[in-house]
Parts: structure tokens; C-alpha cells; sequence
């Protein structure tokens, strides 16, 4: 206190005799020191000011402020704080959120977008990524059919809260096209893989495809290009090794799925490597910062302990696993154990949904029922592995996962009208055990508001929604 009354009284008193030496008079200082309060206290200008909100911020120390507010300028946030800090800012626009929960945006760490057009095909049969998913890809995959069906899952990801997803497929630049449309953020990954794909006729012809893709997104502030080797078992050790080195030399993510099928990964490393999948991929090279890995079901405490030494994302598609019944992931453990652990939906042929919210229910029950104990993975955990774990795993928590100022504005409104949602008593617990995506008001990216009431405003809905029955139409009729 001392010392702001001693730089008050200074500058009131360099004032005064700039004044005397101007204009032939001076002020008093209570004058002084009044007018400088007023030019400091004018409200600062923003783009976009969102109140009457309880604001979950996700940041360090898990603020919440039951009447809070968050001002936006650009793609930024400038401020989060309680309804004092309105008189603060002034904006062009702003949103009243009548009691609703403003939060991060849910991450979704894993998926395959423009997989909704198969949506459905394939369901409650064996052996479906040979028999139904490769052969439907070969068959009816190009850049329509990617386009569209990932505008159309975009769609859905931002009407469920989802503001940053990270994609593996073919065509990716068919994907950043739609992406960018959309007004989300992404990290892209064109896939590599040993046979033929539908954008690369020559096995591993992706790889090259990756490289391109990656140096022609340079610099893009919503998408980062990245390599996308599909499995340890489609990708043989020395592409997984070519991979490693051209990451490294383009300082390009990597997504893979990892430790995640029994036969055709776990015990074929066992029997030719003596090795994990984990162990494997240290191996060759891939397992550092770079490297995103889905699912993670079968890994052991060592490879648990190597992922965290080399920093490695986690997506733990929780939904999917069950539904494909292949087993709970360690994704407690990972999470108590400190590693870059997020919630993914996996594709839409494999979870059939791309929210997050509706994978969180499932996350918190089946870890308790898992580990026979009611008390682990709380809805808090929950919450936080979908915002500040999936910023985590994508190694983007510098600039997304939590409201705080400086960091990217991925933002999104919940309603908490709906009589499920009320009473609130506690935010964490209402957003996992009961909050649906059809509770998702408002969806901001990057500082744009992308949906508004319900409406989404980057897209045209319609007519994405006739596209996708076009599909539809046309892959009915080829498969009867």
C-alpha cells in the first residue's frame, strides 16, 4: 500500500507541474489523483462479452465463479472473473448466459471423422475392421465422400460441445478443407498404411502424401498437419522408423493406435520382437513428445511408466472399447500417474458418436466398476480429462484446455434449464452424470462464435444433411 500511495502522490505531483509549466496553473492533488482513476478505470474495448454465466475455468486451482463473466478480443481471452469485472469492457457483442455453465471446450483426442457416412454398418459382428470397415473404405472412399462426411461430423462435434478433435484418415486435405469451414481446431493426420488406400495407390504411399500435407499447413492458427501410421501391425519397421525420422525432421505430431488388438499387435511383437507395443515404438524411434497414441488398452506397468518418461498423449476411447469389447484401458492409472491422458470417441463406425459429454458417464462408471471401488476417477477427474487432459495429450495446453487470460478462446455454453440439470449442486457431478450434448448452447472457436442458440452458424446444416443422404442412398445400394 505504502508504495502505490508514494507512486500516486509522484505522478499527481509531476502532473500539477506539468501543468503550472503549460498552462500557468496546477491542481490540487485529490483532483489529480481523481481524474487519473477515471482515465484508468475506462472500460477497455472487446470483441465479445459473455455474462451471467457459471464460469468452470478448469485452471490450476479449479476456479469456478457462480456469477462470472469472460471478455474476448480476437481469438483470445482477456478475462475471466466474477460479475464485477463487467464495468471493465466494453464489446460489440455480447451473450448473456442465463445461469448457463461456461467451460473449455471438450477436446475429443481420437477419432475418424468422415467415418459417419458407414455409421451403423458393420455393428455386433466379429472380425469387423477386415471384414467391413477395410473392404467399405476400398470401395466407397474419394474426396466427396470425405468432405462430406467430415463436414457432417463437425457438425455433430460442434453441436456437443467438441471445439478441438484430432483426426486420422485418407484425403486429409479433404479434411482441412471442411475443418476450415467449420471453424474448428484440429490436428490432421494423413493416414500411412502397407496396401493400397483410397488417396494413395502404392502401399505406404501416404507417407509422401503426409509430408505435403504437413508443409503445406505451415502456420495455420486452427490445423496442424501430422503423420498418421495406422497400427504397429499395417506399418512395418522401417516406415514406422521413416515416420520417426521425417517427424522429427518436420517437427510434425504423430497419431497411431497403440496396444489396442490382441492378436494381430500384442502377440505378433511378442513373437517377433520380444516386445510390447510400447517397447516396439521406443524402438524405432517413435515414442517421444510427438507422439499421440490411441486407445492404450493392453499396456503393463512398464510401458505405462515408458509413456510417461517420453511424454507421450493418450486418447482413451472408453465407448468404443466397450462396444468392440476388447477390454478397460489403464486410463486411471495413467491419469493418477500423471500422464497426457484425454477422452476420444473413436470413429463413428466404431463409438457411433462423436461428443465427448456423452463419454463422460461412461468414463467415471466403468473405471469404479473396474477397480471395485466407487470413490475413484470423480466426476472432477472426469471433467478435467476432457478439457485440460485432452489439451494435454495433444500437447496444446499452453493454448487451450482451461479459461484463463492469454489463452485461446474454445469456449462452449451448457444450459442448465433442462430439469436434469437441476438442481446444480455440484457443476463437476452435473456434467458427468447427468448433462447430454443437446445441452450445448453455444459453441466459440478461436474467438468465433460457430453456434449460437442452438443454430449452427459456421455450417450449412441442410444441405450437408442432403449430401450425406446421397451417400447413404448410394453405398444401400451397392452393399444389398
Amino acid at each position: 500500500m505504502a508504495g502505490g500511495t508514494s507512486v500516486a502522490h509522484t505522478v499527481s505531483l509531476t502532473f500539477s507541474l506539468h501543468l503550472r509549466r503549460t498552462f500557468g496553473f496546477s491542481a490540487p492533488p485529490f483532483l489529480v489523483l481523481a481524474t487519473l482513476a477515471c482515465v484508468s478505470a475506462a472500460p477497455q474495448p472487446a470483441d465479445l462479452l459473455i455474462s451471467n454465466a457459471y464460469v468452470v475455468t478448469m485452471d490450476d486451482r479449479r476456479t469456478v465463479h457462480p456469477q462470472g463473466v469472460v471478455a474476448i478480443r480476437g481469438s483470445q481471452i482477456l478475462a475471466v472473473g466474477g460479475a464485477e469485472i463487467t464495468a471493465e469492457y466494453t464489446a460489440s457483442k455480447h451473450i448473456d448466459a442465463r445461469g448457463g455453465i461456461v467451460m473449455p471446450g471438450m477436446i475429443n483426442t481420437h477419432t475418424h471423422v468422415s467415418m459417419t457416412v458407414f455409421r451403423g454398418l458393420g455393428d455386433d459382428v466379429p472380425d469387423r475392421l477386415r471384414r467391413f470397415i477395410f473392404p467399405l473404405e476400398k470401395t466407397f472412399v474419394d474426396r466427396d465422400v470425405v468432405y462430406w462426411g467430415g463436414l457432417h461430423g463437425m457438425a455433430e462435434m460442434i453441436a456437443g460441445g467438441v471445439t478441438t478433435f484430432a483426426n486420422m484418415y485418407y484425403f486429409e486435405d479433404e479434411i482441412a478443407r471442411a475443418t476450415r469451414q467449420a471453424g474448428m481446431r484440429a490436428i490432421l493426420g494423413q493416414t500411412i498404411i502397407n496396401f493400397p488406400a483410397p488417396d494413395a495407390p502404392e502401399p505406404y504411399g501416404g507417407l509422401d502424401l503426409a509430408k505435403k500435407f504437413i508443409l503445406a499447413h505451415r502456420g495455420d492458427p486452427l490445423i496442424t498437419a501430422a503423420f498418421s501410421p495406422h497400427s504397429p501391425y499395417t506399418v512395418d519397421e522401417e516406415h514406422l522408423r521413416a515416420v520417426a525420422n521425417a517427424a522429427e525432421e518436420l517437427e510434425a505430431p504423430v497419431l497411431i493406435h497403440l496396444a489396442e488388438m490382441m492378436s494381430e499387435e500384442i502377440n505378433y511383437l511378442r513373437q517377433k520382437y520380444q516386445q510390447t507395443p510400447v517397447e516396439y515404438l521406443k524402438s524405432v524411434g517413435l515414442l517421444n513428445r510427438r507422439l499421440i497414441a490411441a486407445h492404450c488398452i493392453f499396456v503393463n506397468d512398464t510401458d505405462i511408466a515408458l509413456l510417461k518418461e517420453n511424454d507421450v498423449g493418450i486418447a482413451h476411447a472408453m465407448v468404443a472399447n466397450l462396444k468392440s469389447a476388447k477390454g478397460v484401458a489403464p486410463a486411471l492409472k495413467m491419469y493418477n500417474q500423471g500422464l497426457r491422458i484425454g477422452l476420444a470417441t473413436d470413429g463413428p463406425m466404431s463409438g457411433n458418436t462423436l461428443d465427448i459429454i456423452g463419454q463422460l458417464g461412461y468414463v467415471a462408471k466403468i473405471h469404479k466398476l473396474d477397480n471395485k471401488d466407487r470413490n475413484v476417477m470423480p466426476a472432477l477427474h472426469v471433467v478435467d480429462m476432457a478439457t485440460r487432459g485432452g489439451a494435454r495429450a495433444l500437447h496444446l495446453e499452453d493454448k487451450v484446455g482451461s479459461l484463463e487470460p492469454g489463452k485461446l478462446a474454445d469456449l462452449i455454453i451448457i444450459d442448465t434449464e433442462g430439469a436434469h440439470m437441476i438442481p446444480l449442486y455440484d457443476v463437476y457431478s452435473s456434467l458427468v452424470y447427468a448433462a447430454t450434448p443437446a445441452d450445448v448452447r453455444t459453441t466459440i472457436i478461436h474467438g468465433r462464435i460457430v453456434m449460437e442458440d442452438r443454430k449452427i452458424l459456421s455450417l450449412d446444416v441442410p444441405e450437408i444433411k442432403k449430401q450425406m443422404r446421397l451417400i447413404g442412398e448410394k453405398i444401400q445400394a451397392r452393399i444389398k
